[in-house]
């Protein structure tokens, strides 16, 4: 009755989710769990209404639900099949295809492979998440085995699919976590019951304890003699009953030796698991040392890896720690510089935080479903800065922000991640094409960059006025110095750039004509001409 409750009542406020809505019922991922519930269930009223029939009216009652609910089967699989059929997807997500097939977002839905959790993980990030536990695993898993079991064939079973699940994207690793503890319990949990096993055997017997038949004094050999006619006692009883046992037994001659030999083996496993105390005490406090260790890890990794704030970065170098805090300086600018109801248009990673740091609206952020609207803000960054321009210029957008890594070194900017917007872009858009953005196949930004690279929207924010800070323009980023170097803006102009070079800010400038139809209203005053020209950092009063 609870576990109903909670599937219901989970499954409705699932649905009332905007974002879920009626996928949690729809979507083919939840079609298992629903029809596990639906037999669980139909099994439990078959057994109560079992109790209250007669077995007569009980078979009559059987017959009638058997075939009317085969045909109510038939019919809800018909509809369910030609539901999925019509699917060009067969009912499943995209990051469900994904799982099953790791070649498909990268294939189909650029937007899901551009996701940096939705990348496959790497060794050094497995031995980071999960430490000395990848060593203790395979112990719990031929623990499993001896004996094996239905709960350990479920935690078998539960271990492979989740290390298949997190190889395939970075995010599952969580899916991956609850069954390396248990396995690595299970295997500390055997490892220290045979080492304290061990030194209880083998500890030293105390005074308390009975005699053994060897020791020299009368009254130990009186008291041996006596335990030791008393066990032969017991054991002569013991076979007695035994043989009684076997006569009066009707089964077989395999069975009643497998009775006979199973007292015996147990008495073999311990001795095969008893070890020499010396070496059981080092055991123990090499566990005890490798449990510490971890614990160690587990706090540094989620002070330093797990909880560093995204927003403010930190490198350490041999002159000590440098903090970078570039991305708020960007964002209080354009909170004390920009008007509130201005848009800012950047790539979708920085959506949220320029909303909720800077108070201003984005085309785009991190909860963004609509496909073509991620590709058209990828399509104007891909394109060259007149394109550009009239794409912003339509989505009303006053100002650009780009993160730019080449002069510290930073290595998730908008260069790095700008193949993403092409293919997104590309996705939507058919003109823009990845391969004009490639020099044999290889995507570079130096002097063998294509020309497309070089006179896009998004090299151009990025690398203006970059050649002015050595005189070169040596990207730390991507190792090399770079292809186009000095170049101006026409369409856009910089207002801001932080003091690291890692967040430029960048606004339109204004449009000389206004467009209402087919009607263009040029401006023929000279006196109008120079005030836009005086005004590109205010708004334009002819607009």
């Amino acid at each position: 009755m609870i576990s109903t409750m909670q599937v219901v009542l989970g499954t409705l406020l699932a649905a009332l989710v905007p974002v879920v809505g009626f996928n949690a019922v729809l979507t083919s991922e939840h079609f298992a769990s629903f029809l596990v519930f639906i037999i669980l269930h139909v099994v439990a009223l078959v057994y109560y209404i079992k109790g209250l029939l007669t077995p007569r009216l009980f078979k009559v009652a059987m017959t009638f639900v058997l075939t009317v609910g085969l045909a109510l089967c038939l019919a809800v699989v018909a509809i369910l099949a030609a539901l999925v059929a019509s699917s060009p997807t067969k009912g499943w997500s995209g990051r469900s295809l994904s799982l099953l097939d790791p070649t498909y977002a990268s294939k189909y839905i650029p937007i899901i492979a551009s996701v940096s959790e939705h990348q496959p993980p790497t060794w050094p990030s497995y031995f980071m998440a999960i430490n000395v536990l990848a060593f203790l695993v395979p112990a719990g898993i031929i623990s499993c085995f001896l004996p094996l079991s239905d709960a350990s064939s479920f935690l078998v079973l539960y271990l492979v699919t989740s290390v298949y699940f997190s190889g395939v994207m970075v995010r599952l690793m969580l899916v991956l976590a609850p069954a390396v503890c248990i396995l690595s319990g299970i295997a500390l949990s055997e490892a220290f019951n045979v080492l304290t096993r061990s030194m209880k055997f083998q500890r030293p017997i105390s005074d308390d304890t009975l005699p053994t038949a060897g020791d020299s004094t009368p009254g130990s050999s009186s008291t041996a003699t006596i335990t030791t006619s008393t066990k032969n006692a017991n054991i002569k009883k013991e076979k007695m009953g035994t043989i009684s046992k076997e006569r009066s037994s009707k089964k077989s001659r395999k069975e009643t030796e497998l009775v006979g030999s199973s007292p015996v083996r147990p008495e073999k496993e311990e001795k095969l698991c008893v070890l020499p105390s010396e070496a059981s005490a080092m055991g123990i406090l090499f566990l005890i040392m490798l449990c510490g260790l971890y614990v160690i890890h587990c706090v540094w990794a989620a002070a330093e890896a797990y909880s560093a704030p995204s927003i403010v970065l930190t490198s350490r170098s041999h002159d000590g720690l440098h903090v970078y805090d570039d991305f708020r300086e960007s964002y209080a600018w354009l909170r004390h510089n920009t008007e509130v109801d201005d848009k800012v248009a950047s790539w979708w990673d920085y959506g949220y935080q320029t909303t909720a740091m800077a108070n201003r609206t984005v085309i785009v952020d991190n909860n963004t479903w609509n496909n073509t609207h991620i590709a058209t803000v990828g399509t104007a960054m891909s394109s060259p800065e007149k394109g550009a321009w009239e794409i912003f210029n339509s989505l009303d957008v006053k100002y650009v922000l780009v993160v730019f890594g080449g002069l510290i070194g930073y290595p998730s900017d908008d260069i790095n991640k700008f193949l993403w917007m092409v293919r997104i872009g590309g996705g939507e858009f058919p003109h823009i094409k990845e391969q004009d953005y490639l020099r044999d196949g290889n995507y570079r930004v130096d002097a063998q960059g294509t020309p497309t690279m070089l006179n896009c929207l998004m090299y151009k924010l990025c690398y203006y006025r970059f050649a002015e800070t050595d005189g070169k323009g040596f990207d730390r980023a991507r190792r090399y110095e770079i292809g186009r170097k000095h170049f101006k803006l026409t369409h856009f102009e910089e207002v801001f750039t932080t003091q690291h070079w890692m967040v430029r800010i960048y606004k339109l400038k204004p449009q000389k004509n206004r467009v209402r139809g087919k009607l263009k209203l040029k401006l023929k005053s000279s006196s109008k001409t120079s005030l836009m020209r005086k005004g590109a950092g205010k708004k334009n009063p002819w607009q």
